[in-house]
């Protein structure tokens, strides 16, 4: 092991993130987890298919090596993907042909050192990678320690550290927050019993802050969003909400709510975030994202796993059983429930104006993003298992999927395109 606002429309946040980070990328690009505005929605403008099957609207479809419940994801002309094989044990990373899906690289980072016990709703590459349009951030549980690493987009190690300990006791579920990227940092959270979440510089790994967390057995990803004029770096967890100065660790402020464990990434409309969990209490919560403290509403609602999609107004959740909700951003009023069919554990994506849910079974419920009604506009159907979040960018649909038929297990990345 080595050493150590009502949203913005799409274009123009994409366009205010970029600038505030100076990360050289296009808005076609699907750079990180939960996409250009880590939202869950998609840039404005597109229309991807909103039915397929095997044999209906597969652009191309190319087998993954390995397993892992990352997302992909998209920068100029390659997809980038983590993956691990329990029997070899190693971690990797993959690179593939956005327009063939042909394999253009796999660079192992790690052989051996996996954890002796992981859920088995979880993989030892579970995280999705990070890009800033030249670099690529990931992170691998490893050793009982994460280890974070760059990557040139052509698959070169550019520098490996070890980020700290990640060794719980109490949960041994396996490690799942993703890397976040703000200004020149690569920010990652290791939420258990020793926990903590630190900043290291995006140029050569070196720690720029560090800060406890310790009371904690959380899965979430950081987030970071633009509210009451200032950056914001969100996570929920350890029975709170909380905020941090992304920039140096600083808690800025934090609301009692959810639960002690939680997985999903905090969303945010306007000056209001929306955090949901877990485990052992349920509770979807509404808070005024200004430092006052206020809480606008609560429910008892609980997506454990998934993120869940705020937009005009309006908050869209699928919970771990299949349930779809609509409710009221502002009073937390129930516009509508759908039982669609679990269990689920990927999280929701908007585009063209359609949600897609994928459970674990790989059925792809595609529905109106409308607070009228519930409207199914279509079921589709790939694999038989389906953990990892899709992805939609360029008027496509990057979808990792898995299939156990004839005994051996395979997984699969389709490139859906209905042109």
């Amino acid at each position: 092991m080595p050493r150590r606002l009502r949203l913005l429309s799409t274009a123009a946040a994409f366009t205010l993130l970029l600038a505030a980070s100076a990360f050289a990328l296009d808005e076609n690009d699907w750079p990180w987890w939960r996409g250009p505005n880590r939202t869950g929605i998609a840039a404005a403008g597109q229309q991807p298919p909103v039915e397929w099957s095997e044999s209906t609207n597969v652009r191309w479809k190319t087998t993954v090596p390995g397993r892992g419940h990352s997302s992909p994801i998209l920068v100029g002309n390659q997809i980038f993907l983590t993956t691990a094989d329990k029997d070899e044990q190693t971690q990797s990373v993959v690179a593939f042909d956005r327009e063939t899906g042909e394999l253009l690289w796999q660079t192992e980072l790690n052989r051996g050192g996996f954890a002796e016990k992981i859920h088995s709703k979880n993989t030892h590459a579970t995280p999705t990678v990070a890009c800033d349009g030249e670099t690529l951030y990931v992170v691998f549980p490893n050793h009982g320690r994460l280890q974070l690493a760059a990557l040139s987009l052509a698959g070169k190690k550019l520098w490996e550290i070890d980020a700290g300990p990640f060794v719980p006791k109490k949960y041994e579920f396996g490690y799942a927050p993703s890397p976040l990227l703000h200004g020149g940092n690569v920010i990652v959270a290791s939420e258990f019993e020793q926990g903590y979440i630190a900043a290291f510089s995006r140029r050569d790994g070196s720690e720029v802050w560090r800060i406890p967390r310790t009371d904690n057995i959380s899965f979430s990803s950081p987030i970071v969003a633009r509210i009451a004029d200032r950056d914001q770096m969100l996570i929920s967890g350890a029975d709170h909400v909380s905020s941090f100065d992304p920039r140096s660790g600083k808690l800025l402020w934090k609301v009692k709510g959810t639960s002690k464990a939680t997985c999903g990434t905090i969303v945010w409309d306007g000056d209001i975030v929306f955090a949901s969990g877990g485990y052992p209490e349920s509770q979807t919560i509404a808070i005024r994202a200004d430092g006052s403290g206020e809480i606008l509403w609560s429910n008892g609602e609980n997506c454990y796993e998934q993120s869940m999609i705020a937009s005009d107004g309006y908050l869209y959740a699928v919970n771990d059983r299949g349930i779809a909700f609509c409710w009221n951003g502002t009073t937390g009023e129930e516009m509508w429930k759908k039982r669609l069919g679990g269990p689920v554990s990927s999280s929701p994506v908007l585009a063209g104006g359609n949600i897609y849910a994928t459970n674990e079974k790989g059925t792809t419920f595609v529905f109106r993003a409308s607070p009228e009604s519930f409207q199914l506009v279509a079921e589709n159907q790939l694999g038989d298992e389906g953990f990892a979040t899709p992805t939609i960018c360029g008027g496509r649909i990057y979808m990792r999927t898995a299939s156990s038929s004839g005994g051996d297990r395979v997984e699969t990345l389709y490139c859906l395109d209905d042109q």
